[in-house]
């Protein structure tokens, strides 16, 4: 027994002293109950952005507008006069829906002919566009229901008949980008690319370390004392490797017969730039860390939260600010969106500058850093 409460005791003085387990221990689950508890912290989608063509310019039109902008889960952010690109329009509002007004709408109301408003959902996120769209649909038939009681009092029929009397105008709802409502079509994308980063964070995590511990790495400086080229010794077999992974998604988009089209080569481009981030993320870790734990735990908890932190289930703007500064320094997230914009929402290539610039810049920090503290320790063991 006395020897059984001695292990014990030795088992506490192990773990405290190792200050990174303490940390992630401890911390991991305050950090993150905290981060993830302040991504949903509102709990409900609100002010979600829509497009609102008004080609009848009515007081009708003016009022259904005022309605949806009452509507405490939509904003309206544009206002067109036509649907000439109301769709690039409403990519670069981050908008899921556009409501389209015909042009005499009013009258049509008025004369009883049952006019059309066509409301278009961006099926790309289900949360945001559906709450979006039964939103607009609940104003739309507030608005009926307006229409119907004012006329037909005016005639002086009871309410409760001029409610079954017509029905002043129509709705349709045209489902955009995902017309199946797979959600399948929605998370294995995303999943897959979290995947792939994760994979390539946890291989490189032990690049550099491994030799650190194993104390391989002054043969290693002395056989190539250039740092740039040491690093792209050991991120080029994993940039190869991960084309494997990437063919192997290639299948199973087809076995699930998920229809992928978008400009090949540029997609390509946006995902060797992902890569690369990801790699020179992994290699920085590598080197700063010696220890391949402490390594692989760092980068671990880089990783685990970048689903969530990514926008692509949850919207990045009803997150805080320092929580959408955290997700802008995880490669995943640009990746992400811009993969939503080119395979579900069929958007152009301009589109996705934003991104791919912004993993191009924590490619070329994480790499200068890394070659420069290579540097350091290339010159230090050779001196030796």
């Amino acid at each position: 027994m006395k020897k059984f409460i001695e292990l014990i005791q030795r088992e506490f003085k192990l773990f405290f002293n190792n200050s990174v387990l303490m940390m992630l221990f401890i911390g991991a689950p305050i950090l993150y109950g905290v981060l993830i508890g302040h991504v949903y912290q509102q709990g409900k989608v609100t002010e979600m952005p829509i497009i609102v063509v008004d080609e009848d310019s009515s007081p009708m039109s003016a009022t259904f507008v005022d309605m949806m902008n009452d509507n405490e889960s939509i904003k309206v952010v544009r206002m067109l006069p036509s649907l000439f690109d109301s769709k690039e329009i409403a990519i670069e509002h981050d908008a899921t829906v556009i409501v389209h007004i015909p042009k005499g709408f009013a009258a049509g109301v008025q004369q009883k002919r049952v006019p059309e408003v066509t409301i278009f959902v961006d099926g790309s996120n289900t949360l945001t566009s559906n709450t979006a769209a039964m939103a607009v649909n609940v104003c739309a038939m507030t608005l009926k229901a307006g229409v119907q009681i004012e006329t037909q009092m005016k005639q002086g029929v009871p309410a409760k008949i001029a409610a079954e009397q017509y029905e002043p105008f129509k709705t349709t709802m045209v489902r955009q980008n995902i017309r199946s409502g797979n959600y399948l079509y929605f998370m294995l994308p995303g999943v897959l690319i979290i995947v792939l980063q994760q994979v390539l964070l946890l291989g490189l995590a032990l690049s550099f370390s491994s030799e650190f511990e194993n104390g391989t790495f002054v043969e290693l400086a002395q056989r190539m004392r250039n740092p740039v080229g040491l690093i792209f010794v050991k991120i080029i077999p994993y940039i190869l490797m991960s084309i494997g992974i990437l063919v192997l998604y290639w299948g199973f988009g087809k076995w699930y017969e998920m229809p992928l089209h978008a400009d090949f080569w540029w997609f390509v481009l946006c995902t060797f730039v992902f890569m690369l981030a990801v790699c020179f993320i992994g290699v920085l870790v590598s080197i700063v860390l010696p220890s391949q734990l402490k390594a692989t735990e760092i980068l671990m908890v880089i990783a685990t939260p970048a689903f969530i932190l990514s926008g692509f289930t949850w919207p990045s703007s009803l997150m805080p600010t320092w929580v959408q500064l955290i997700a802008d320094v995880i490669p995943s997230t640009h990746y992400l969106r811009i993969f939503r914009i080119m395979f579900i929402q069929h958007g152009e290539n301009y589109h996705t500058y934003s991104g791919l610039i912004a993993m191009a810049i924590i490619a070329a920090v994480c790499f200068i850093v890394a070659t420069v503290v290579l540097a350091m320790k290339i010159r230090k063991v050779t001196r030796r």
